[in-house]
């Protein structure tokens, strides 16, 4: 098969004239145990803010673009952070909605620091929800300081697909990040059309008028869960979810049902480890501890992007 060099030539000439005036972003691809996230340096890159919702719903759409969880921007810190923090932490769930905090993508972006500068072994990270502490265990293992859990609610009986189910609330932070923790037995075998339609209803349950992060749960071992969460702003279940587990076994902690010392938890994406200290019935500190990968690093030149 013989191939035409002025047809490829001139095909070449077109691309370069269509991407001629477009900006490029440069970005890292991450995820910690399959959450996945890019991370733009919003100190470099200067994006409108007005613009980002949109960017993000483009390039997290997996297939069109290229794919995510959510984005976080790293930024400079807010003036009530200045010298509390070395960076700033902007994140965007897949939907275009900005968040509170994310747990694993806390992890990834404390990595991002380490590796580019921004900070050293430990990791002082502002976020909309408070300050989050970071430190490098090792080149992908890292350790963050959840924000603190509280406004809990236990074992409540909420409705969703005709059925009764018994749920716990938590926040994380302030604003907090809602927040349920749902037992299931045999969750691993449940159809995902059924506990998809389960996790979107008690989702927009109005008994949560902010709207939650739906956790279901399995005690499998001693201090061993399961884990599947349905997050809002992605509206489907993701691989994994930091804040969930670590608020999963903040409820259990002080329910007795785990230690909260090293507690696993495994998840479709891998396994994390929650550790929770408290001081009676309050918990002082809430640490998550698991996988960072960098997947690529690179420029985003999306032509459906205008920013």
């Amino acid at each position: 098969m013989s191939i035409n060099v002025e047809r490829v030539i001139d095909i070449n000439t077109n691309a370069e004239r269509v991407l001629e005036g477009k900006r490029a972003m440069k970005f890292w691809k991450m995820n910690g145990a399959g959450n996945d996230f890019i991370l733009i340096n919003n100190i470099e890159e200067q994006l409108p803010s007005d613009k980002v919702p949109e960017m993000v719903r483009i390039i997290c759409e997996r297939h069109m673009s290229i794919g995510a969880d959510g984005v976080m921007l790293i930024d400079k810190p807010s003036k009530d952070y200045e010298g509390k923090a070395d960076y700033r932490m902007l994140f965007y769930n897949s939907d275009g909605s900005s968040g509170e905090m994310c747990g694993n993508g806390a992890r990834c972006i404390c990595r991002y620091g380490y590796e580019t500068g921004l900070s050293g072994d430990i990791q002082k990270v502002e976020t909309t929800a408070g300050l989050v502490t970071g430190k490098r265990i090792d080149e992908r293992l890292y350790r963050v300081r959840l924000n603190d859990p509280g406004n809990y609610r236990f074992d409540e009986e909420v409705e969703a697909e005709g059925k009764s189910f018994v749920a716990s609330y938590v926040e994380l932070g302030s604003p907090g990040i809602p927040h349920i923790a749902v037992p299931m037995t045999n969750l691993k075998e449940i159809e995902k059309g059924e506990l998809f339609r389960i996790g979107k209803s008690l989702r927009y349950n109005p008994t949560y008028p902010k709207g939650c992060n739906v956790n279901f749960y399995e005690i499998i071992g001693e201090d061993y869960l399961y884990e599947r969460t349905y997050e809002r702003g992605v509206e489907d279940f993701t691989y994994a979810c930091g804040t969930g587990t670590g608020s999963v076994v903040t409820i259990l902690a002080l329910q007795g049902k785990v230690s909260g010392k090293n507690t696993r938890v495994d998840m479709r994406g891998g396994t994390l480890y929650i550790d929770v200290v408290r001081d009676e019935n309050k918990v002082t500190d809430l640490y998550l501890t698991g996988p960072t990968n960098i997947v690529c690093k690179g420029e985003i030149f999306d032509e459906d992007l205008v920013i």
